[in-house]
């Protein structure tokens, strides 16, 4: 059996709206992300009531919807591809290190 996928008129609305001082591109990508996301929370609900897997951190979830990196994580990277791409005159490790202390 399926489900479909139909948002709630006022998001229908607010979509409309956005046409008004947006792009095409971006309420079109606002309104598939929705319903990626209503088929990703149907998905979970499934698994849980079929196979008694309720979890607030689901696999499936964190899987298909993971965090961005934080800046803390970015700003290493950067550092990471400095270290193997230049041969800098100063000492990256100092800054490594700073970096690696912040919390995340």
């Amino acid at each position: 059996m399926t489900h479909p996928i139909t948002p709630p008129p006022d998001l229908v609305q607010q979509w409309a709206d956005k046409l008004a001082w947006s792009t095409d591109q971006a309420v079109f990508t606002s309104a598939a992300q929705w319903g990626a996301d209503q088929e990703l929370e149907a998905c979970c609900e499934w698994l849980e009531r079929n196979y008694n897997y309720p979890r607030a951190d689901h696999p499936l979830r964190t899987a298909r919807r993971p965090k961005p990196p934080s800046l803390k994580e970015q700003a290493l990277e950067v550092v990471t591809g400095l270290e193997k791409r230049w041969d800098l005159q100063c000492d990256l490790a100092c800054l490594r290190r700073a970096l690696e202390a912040l919390p995340q």
